[in-house]
């Protein structure tokens, strides 16, 4: 019995594991590992991304106290309110042409700083904003949009190139004293109460004009210098009949009060204007034998407000306004993106065309730009997704008078969604509806990024 046991136990093989269920114990623990690699970014995304998605779309069906189920009130709403309709129309204007320019910057930008010996601090200098954060570019423009030329850099630019083509601003709010031989003809402008006479001497003194309006050169001011034609001359002085500290005389030159200089003085008949002088830096005047008997007449445009530049946070330039300013970052971000794939395009083509003849532009349009077409397709979308979202900008620079006619989607939920008379069902109507705008922007993304990879 015991040698028969012996016998059957030696003469037994030991029947090995199947590789299929190593190869399943092995994929399960990889499985496992990765599982727990990964759990805890799915915890986070879950609570950071998933659950405000869901929540979001669940509260966008409810009332503003949230205790009434709404239906699709809110999201009619959104169609309907004439603030939220403007913050529609204003993300379409961002999404169209930010990118496009900013994309069509940064190609230019790339493509001119190739050739450049500079090119790389050109290229610095462009993406240094993209180091600065939102908050602190809106501060930025705000005040280079500052409607005063003396704070205002964009105003102090527009206004000085304004006044290198058109005449300066004259004296605004200048006026005659009741006592003085000058009265309102209308529309701004001032008339002498009666006709004047060749060889007498005419005064036009005026009042109310600020110190800092003053012509920097203007003179002490003089009476009309005899001359041998003065007998067939109508002449005169124009000045501010002022004298600081006091003790000057009415319609009487004083030794301290100055000359009119610039000021223009024309000579009216029965309605036409017959002549017509700029007054000296003392004031004096002289206009020809025609201007006698004639009215003696100071346009409205010696007393208009100075040129004050453009009101870029107006409702009508408020929106372009901060566009630019969203250029002035995100330009060198796209630079530098198209700045790399250009470096990988193969010279031997570019080359290749500039021998067969083609021009720089043709080299350009038919070789460049294509070959970069996967390039500038990522600025494009990368920037169409940014805009959607934009906020910062908008909130910072818009002035309040302004920030319903530069109002966007993002600053319109943050509006309905904060604050006294907050209404998170229209936020959360607002919220989704952005997420439906991006979600066909990144389905392209990642259609085209796959289409890539297969390549």
């Amino acid at each position: 019995m015991t040698s028969a046991t012996a016998e059957g136990t030696e003469g037994t093989t030991p029947v090995p594991s199947a590789p299929g269920n190593k190869r399943k114990s092995v994929t399960g623990t990889r499985k496992a590992i990765a599982a727990g690699f990964l759990l805890p970014a799915l915890v986070l995304l879950g609570a950071l991304v998933v659950y405000p998605i869901g929540f979001s779309v669940y509260r966008s069906f409810f009332d503003k106290s949230g205790d009434s189920f709404a239906g699709l009130d809110n999201y009619i709403g959104i169609f309907t309110d004439d603030t939220i309709l403007t913050a529609v129309k204003n993300n379409a204007i961002w999404v169209v042409v930010a990118p496009t320019v900013a994309t069509a910057l940064g190609l230019i930008f790339a493509v001119l700083t190739e050739r450049v010996r500079w090119g790389t601090a050109f290229k610095l200098v462009v993406f240094m904003p993209m180091a600065i954060s939102m908050l602190a570019s809106g501060i930025i423009f705000r005040l280079v949009y500052e409607q005063d030329p003396e704070r205002g850099i964009a105003n102090a630019v527009w206004v000085g190139v304004h006044d290198t083509f058109s005449d300066s601003a004259g004296f605004p709010k200048a006026h005659p004293l009741p006592v003085h031989p000058l009265k309102a003809a209308g529309g701004g402008a001032f008339v002498t109460k009666d006709t004047v006479r060749a060889g007498t001497p005419v005064q036009l003194p005026l009042v109310g004009v600020a110190p800092d309006v003053m012509p920097s050169d203007a003179e002490r001011a003089e009476a009309p210098r005899p001359a041998a034609d003065d007998g067939d001359r109508v002449n005169g002085t124009a000045w501010l009949d002022f004298t600081r500290g006091g003790g000057g005389k009415p319609n009487v030159i004083d030794a301290s009060e100055l000359g009119l200089k610039g000021i223009k003085v024309e000579a009216v008949k029965d309605g036409e204007v017959v002549a017509s002088a700029t007054a000296a830096a003392d004031g004096t005047f002289s206009l020809p034998a025609a201007a006698d008997g004639a009215q003696l007449r100071l346009p409205a445009s010696n007393f208009r407000e100075p040129y004050n530049g453009v009101n870029w946070l107006g409702p009508n330039l408020v929106t372009p306004a901060i566009i630019g300013s969203y250029l002035w970052m995100w330009a060198g971000f796209a630079m530098v993106l198209i700045a790399a794939g250009l470096a990988s395009v193969p010279r031997e083509l570019l080359e290749a065309a500039r021998v067969d003849g083609a021009s720089e532009w043709q080299v350009f349009r038919r070789i460049t730009v294509p070959l970069l077409a996967p390039v500038l397709a990522v600025v494009m979308v990368t920037l169409m997704i940014n805009v959607l979202k934009i906020f910062d900008l908008v909130f910072i620079i818009a002035p309040g008078s302004s920030q319903d006619d530069a109002n966007v989607l993002a600053l319109q939920l943050y509006r309905s969604s904060f604050g006294t008379d907050a209404d998170l069902g229209v936020g959360s109507a607002i919220a989704v509806l952005l997420l439906l705008l991006v979600i066909p922007v990144m389905l392209f993304n990642v259609r085209r990024m796959r289409k890539e990879t297969r390549r």
